[in-house]
Order: structure tokens, then C-alpha cells, then sequence
């Protein structure tokens, strides 16, 4: 099922709007979270009425059921549909690294010095054989259909906190479009490269990171970035403890929401209001 990421409303009242990051296969704290914001049953079927949740990648690997995790945002979609609620998701680099590992196995990349290719790079960054052994040629058509962003209430949501999505395009659209066919690709090299992009992290800190963002947002015709990718513990130097709630950056322009769950952190779901207007 491919998610239109289309803004959702009811009247002219906006319902409201959440976020979350980098589940990697903790499917059992995903649904307590889910829970705990009034989104889920303790089974993982929707409770959140017209409400409207965007996954934003990374479901799969470091882990224990990657698989586990994309059906239920299956499910959830569906049942969130069915209450006039949304349910959207997108692509993270590890359901690109799963979708290569299963492709070109371990056959070697010219120009990558990478024991075993794609699979053994894979099972390096955490990829777990469950996962891989559980992939069904219907799982593997959802991950194809992911798109790679979505604007919602001004927010840009993407997976990683990267402006390289625009070596893609300088549009939305264009940008989805662009990578579902990369994604779907069958060159090795190429992929490498597709895969680089997505794991691409940093542009939006430091000195200039505000004038990055600030430039992602002008192109996309968006307000706010909000992204996972890199966890609060790595970006901000933070114990897993201390891991609570979103925190913004790059100069109010972004918010990072991935609590690192891998790594003893909380999955954080994250509640968005709406912004007034793009950045200009």
C-alpha cells in the first residue's frame, strides 16, 4: 500500500499530526509508545481516530523484529484509513540496505572495498538474519513504494538530517519519484551511491547548518524540518536517560526526534502544530 502524503483535514479543522523515528525493530516499545499517546491498542491496532502518524523510516535491523514493526505500520495504516485518521510512512537507509542485501547478496561492488558486498555491510550496520529470512516479496514491494518525504502543516519530514535529497530533485514530487526508481534499481554501483545519499548525515549542524536548512526549506516550499536518522544521544552528546522528548536545531529550523531506541533510548512519538508559512 503506498501512502499519499497528501495534508489531511476535516472541515477546516487541522487533526493533529505526529511523528516517529528509527523504530529498528523494538516492536514491543513502539506499540507502548503508540499507547501511551492515545495512537494504539496494546495489540498495535489504531486508536487515534482522525489523527494522522508519519513513520519516518528505519523500521528494520539492531533490533528483534524488523519485520514485526513494518506490519504493523501496514495495519496501522490500514485501520487508521478505515477512522478517517492517516497513517504514512517513509523510507529509511536500512530498509534500503535490507532491500540490497537481499539483491545483490554478497556479490562484490567495483570501486567498494566492502568483505561480502552488500550483505556483509548490511549485517556490519546491524542487520539481523530474521529480518532478512522474513522479507516477503510483499514486504519488499511496500519498502519500493516508500517515498523518500511528505509535507505536512509546513513540516518537511525525512528520515535522514540531510540536504543531499536534492541531489534528487528540487521538488516533493520530483524527489519521491526519483527515488523509487533508484530504489527499484538493479546496478550495484549506482545503488552504493543511492545508498550514500540516504545515509548521509551532518548538513544541518555547526556554523552553517542554518543556512542549510534554511535552504532545503526554501526549495521544498516547507516551514520546519523534522527527521530521525541520527540519534539525540550522538547529535547531542546526551546519556540515554536524559533522552525525553524531540529537540530543536540548525537555528529552530529542524527537529530531531530519534531517541535511539538501539541504544537504550525512548521511541519518541512526537506531536507537531501547525506551522503559519514556509521560510522565506
Amino acid at each position: 500500500m503506498i501512502i499519499d502524503p497528501a495534508r489531511h483535514s476535516v472541515g477546516t479543522m487541522i487533526t493533529p499530526l505526529y511523528a516517529v523515528s528509527d523504530v529498528h525493530g523494538h516492536r514491543t516499545a513502539m506499540r507502548a509508545a503508540l499507547r501511551d499517546a492515545g495512537l494504539a491498542s496494546e495489540d498495535g491496532r489504531w486508536t487515534g481516530g482522525e489523527a494522522r502518524l508519519w513513520f519516518l523510516g528505519d523500521y528494520v535491523d539492531r533490533g528483534p523484529d524488523g519485520i514485526g514493526v513494518i506490519d504493523d505500520i501496514r495495519q496501522l495504516a490500514e485501520d487508521a484509513a478505515a477512522e478517517g485518521g492517516h497513517v504514512g510512512a517513509l523510507l529509511g537507509n536500512h530498509e534500503a540496505q535490507l532491500l540490497a542485501a537481499h539483491r545483490f547478496r554478497d556479490q562484490p561492488v567495483p570501486g567498494w572495498d566492502e568483505p561480502g558486498g552488500f550483505l556483509g555491510a548490511w549485517r556490519r550496520w546491524g542487520g539481523l538474519q530474521a529480518d532478512l529470512d522474513r522479507l516477503s516479496a510483499d514486504h519488499r514491494a511496500w519498502i519500493g513504494g516508500l517515498p523518500a518525504m511528505a509535507v505536512e502543516d509546513g513540516y518537511l519530514l525525512v528520515h535522514s538530517d540531510t540536504d543531499a535529497y536534492l541531489r534528487y530533485g528540487s521538488a516533493v514530487g520530483e524527489i519521491n519519484t526519483r527515488v523509487m526508481l533508484e530504489l527499484a534499481g538493479d546496478d550495484p554501483e549506482a545503488f552504493l551511491y543511492f545508498a550514500g545519499v540516504l545515509s548521509d548525515r551532518g548538513p544541518f549542524y555547526g556554523s552553517d547548518g542554518e543556512r542549510r536548512a534554511r535552504h532545503m526549506l526554501r526549495e521544498l516550499g516547507a516551514g520546519h524540518i523534522v527527521h530521525g536518522h541520527t540519534t539525540l544521544q550522538n547529535l547531542f552528546g546526551l546519556p540515554s536517560e536524559q533522552v525525553t522528548e524531540p529537540i530543536r536545531h540548525a537555528g529552530g529550523l529542524a527537529t530531531a526526534i530519534d531517541g535511539g531506541a538501539y541504544k537504550g533510548g525512548k521511541i519518541l512519538v512526537a506531536r507537531l502544530t501547525p506551522l503559519p508559512a514556509p521560510v522565506h
